[in-house]
């Protein structure tokens, strides 16, 4: 488990050591559990973000360059550590509901802001910081109890890395409580591919 309040060097040493006995430099090998499996066609794309694709047309263009994923050096962990923590240490977690009286709005949180505000802020933030967008994916998943959530995905050389404003951490997706549904697609933000998740999740009960 990664923790981003401690962003020494020893821990990036480790973290790097442990993925290279699974992932050798040399080759990126996505089939690893690391990474998500994902379709090869696209699927339906979330209304949410439809609706911010119309307003942001071009955040949802076709990637002029694909790169399958970024080299975790410790200075690009640091700038996960530091993106995801600013935006879930200074934005409120509000509903769309409460905030903009609607059941779903995709858009940059305003100090306040939905859990796709915070993917959409740590994304572009990551973006401006030298980034490739293809490595930089906004994924929809549902929790343990059963509500629908979306979180960033950071495709990088040692695994698929979660940022979550539910959780300071960040974790391979494997290693996160949720069953992934979609995600953006790395060729176009704009379209979206289903992701395998056979892993066993178990639902929390509802309280009656």
């Amino acid at each position: 488990m990664f923790n981003p309040t401690k962003i020494a060097v020893p821990i990036i040493g480790v973290l790097l050591g442990v993925f290279a006995t699974t992932l050798p430099a040399a080759a990126l090998d996505t089939s690893n559990v690391a990474f998500v499996q994902t379709a090869t066609h696209t699927t339906s794309i979330p209304i949410g973000a439809a609706e911010f694709c119309h307003s942001h047309p071009s955040e949802c263009q076709p990637n002029a360059t694909v790169v399958a994923a970024e080299t975790l050096t410790e200075a690009r962990w640091n700038q996960l550590l530091n993106i995801n923590a600013h935006y879930n240490d200074t934005v409120v977690s509000v509903t769309d509901q409460d905030l903009y009286r609607v059941a779903e709005f995709w858009t940059y949180p305003n100090g306040y802001g939905d859990c796709e505000d915070f993917a959409l802020a740590k994304r572009r933030d990551l973006i401006n910081a030298g980034w490739p967008a293809s490595t930089l994916l906004i994924a929809v998943v549902r929790q343990t109890n059963g509500e629908g959530h979306a979180v960033l995905m950071v495709r990088t050389d040692r695994g698929d890395l979660v940022l979550d404003n539910l959780d300071g951490t960040i974790n391979v997706w494997n290693k996160t409580p949720y069953k992934y549904i979609k995600r953006q697609s790395q060729a176009n933000p704009g379209q979206w591919v289903d992701m395998f998740d056979n892993r066993p999740i178990v639902v929390a009960a509802l309280e009656k």
